[in-house]
């Protein structure tokens, strides 16, 4: 047997094993912290949501077929923690005021300036990619939730202050 053969079948032999080595899943039907359980988020939100920002930013994301198969599973199981620990749109409700309002300026920022959603995805999911008309949508919300914020609160509840 040539060396290239031993070689090839060497690699299919490990990645056979790495089958058996998953990360754990991203599904939780636990929503009790959700955005929406404190601010308002109309259908038409929610539907953009769903399509360009939950899969990496929720405790529940749909996996295509490819998920199942090493090494992409650790790959997307990367994306999606790091993801989720950005910006939680299922653990909204514990974060901090500040917080809460820090990571609301940060969607309108990056989703006008066309960072979200990551490049990455939307590459292999185009039904991700934002319209301009959506883009809008997202960032209109986002900015009548730190309004919402800002009328409920004290600005300086709002605003860390310095030491």
């Amino acid at each position: 047997m040539s060396i290239l053969k031993k070689i090839g079948l060497a690699l299919v032999v490990v990645l056979v094993v790495l089958q058996a080595f998953r990360p754990e899943k991203n599904m939780s039907d636990d929503h009790s912290k959700n955005i929406a359980t404190i601010y308002p988020v109309s259908k038409e939100v929610n539907a953009i949501l769903v399509k360009a920002c939950n899969d990496c930013h929720s405790n529940n994301s749909k996996y295509p077929w490819y998920a199942s198969v090493q090494p992409l599973a650790w790959w997307i199981n990367d994306h999606i923690v790091d993801g989720k620990k950005h910006f939680n749109l299922d653990d909204f409700a514990n974060y901090k005021l500040r917080k809460q309002y820090h990571k609301m300026e940060e969607v309108i920022e990056q989703v006008k300036e066309g960072e979200m959603p990551l490049e990455s995805y939307s590459l292999i999911h185009a039904e991700a990619k934002l319209t301009e008309e959506e883009r809008v949508v997202i960032t209109n919300w986002a900015q009548s939730v730190l309004d919402s914020m800002k009328a409920t609160y004290p600005i300086d509840s709002l605003i860390k202050k310095k030491n």
